[in-house]
């Protein structure tokens, strides 16, 4: 019989990437909760998704073999909850919060390897005067002790950025808060920690390093193993992201050095059975490399470029480790020798969405062109800042998922799907905003 895998906010586009893992036809997916409760959503009232879901699982007529997510909060945080709701074994939830809160993975880090760790405090945004609990120099970073994707991230680089930057956490920063902290309160954290909930920010040193880069890895019976190195080319802001490459191009030794300090660290949070991802900076100058942060979780943003590239989705991973089962995942069994994610942006400023690829186009052109996949987050008559999960300093409109067999030929096809997407904008006037 199919084992019967639960996936939180199941999408179409990589519901169709579980099909290239190794036995696919051995599993049924079902959908948890919906994408839109997850992906995206403008609030998250955690108690009604945690009762959905576990209602859910309660009514099905069948096995619950495992459940799972690729996407981050909240949907992380709620698998170990959800998995004693139907009798699975489970990282804990505190495990979970050692990877997640900012601060708290911050102090592990430097527990473990304090030469790889920035200078960092953690701050309270709505205190009288928020700066006054911060010690380090400008230029540093600020960010919510919780979120994901450089949401309410912000370099600052004076007093006005810092003035700037808290009005808008202050207003937003709820979002992630409140869910977090009604799991976060019911956790068994230390009093040092539980004292820093949801509403806190995170400071910290700027890293200065050209390379970053994600290594994917996952936690069976307690043993951390690296299988994957994807490398992040950021925007000339620094801040956003551009494109993710896979494989990584950095020096087997870096790589190596980078997988002895992921395992070290990730045995520190008490992970186990559980997939992660944990980003690094790299000075080739100096030889020198830095921690940034760690997810328990895959990166979705990598599935189709560990299709392209090794022949199938490390989703596998995600399953086999659910189910208990050792993964048994082969590198370099794809059609392309690497792959690319080029995140689609937008700088100048908010927009209406007049026009985007429809299926049609879309499916017309990933035929014409080998080794390509779109995805679109713009909607037709929507603002690009409805899209909640947008950054500080870009809004990012669509993925363009390339394989090829040089850096050459990644280009050519990406500037090729540019030119025959047909996007249309119009700026919404300063009056608008």
């Amino acid at each position: 019989m199919k084992k019967n895998i639960f996936v939180l906010a199941l999408d179409d586009f990589t519901k169709a990437l579980f099909g290239t893992i190794r036995q696919a036809d051995h599993y049924c997916y079902h959908s948890l909760l919906p994408p839109e409760k997850i992906i995206a959503a403008a609030n998250y009232s955690m108690p009604e998704l945690l009762e959905e879901a576990c209602r859910k699982l309660k009514d099905f007529n069948g096995s619950i073999d495992a459940i799972v997510s690729y996407w981050d909060f909240p949907a992380t945080i709620m698998l170990p909850t959800l998995r004693h709701s139907a009798g699975l074994a489970t990282t804990s939830t505190e495990s979970i919060l050692r990877c997640e809160h900012k601060y708290w993975s911050r102090l592990i880090q430097h527990e473990m390897v304090p030469e790889l760790i920035p200078g960092f405090t953690a701050f309270n945004p709505f205190a009288d005067i928020p700066l006054s609990q911060i010690d380090l120099d400008f230029p540093f970073w600020i960010k919510p002790v919780k979120s994901h994707s450089s949401i309410l991230g912000f370099r600052i680089d004076n007093q006005a950025d810092f003035s700037a930057a808290i009005p808008q956490i202050k207003e937003r920063i709820g979002r992630f808060s409140d869910p977090f902290n009604f799991l976060f309160e019911r956790a068994d954290v230390p009093a040092k920690i539980a004292a820093i909930n949801g509403n806190y920010c995170l400071a910290e040193e700027i890293i200065s390093a050209k390379n970053q880069c994600t290594l994917e890895g996952y936690v069976y019976d307690g043993e951390p193993r690296i299988y994957g190195v994807v490398d992040s080319l950021r925007e000339e802001n620094r801040s956003s992201f551009s494109r993710y490459h896979y494989p990584s191009r950095l020096p087997a030794e870096v790589r190596q050095q980078m997988s002895e300090v992921a395992a070290r660290v990730i045995r520190r949070t008490g992970l186990n059975n559980e997939p992660f991802n944990i980003e690094f900076f790299h000075d080739p100058a100096t030889g020198r490399i830095s921690l940034l942060e760690i997810n328990p979780r895959i990166s979705k943003s990598h599935c189709p470029l560990f299709f392209l590239v090794d022949g199938a989705s490390h989703q596998q991973v995600m399953v086999e480790v659910a189910l208990g089962v050792q993964p048994e995942y082969q590198c370099e069994q794809g059609v392309y020798p690497m792959a690319t994610k080029f995140m689609v942006r937008r700088y100048s400023g908010d927009a209406m969405v007049r026009r985007v690829p429809n299926r049609e186009e879309i499916e017309t052109l990933q035929r014409e062109i080998d080794g390509v996949f779109v995805v679109v987050w713009a909607r037709e008559g929507a603002r690009l800042s409805d899209f909640a999960d947008s950054d500080s300093y870009s809004f990012e409109y669509a993925n363009i998922f390339v394989g090829g067999g040089s850096e050459e030929e990644l280009l050519e096809k990406y500037h090729a799907c540019m030119q025959r997407l047909p996007f249309e904008f119009e700026p919404v006037a300063a009056q608008e905003l």
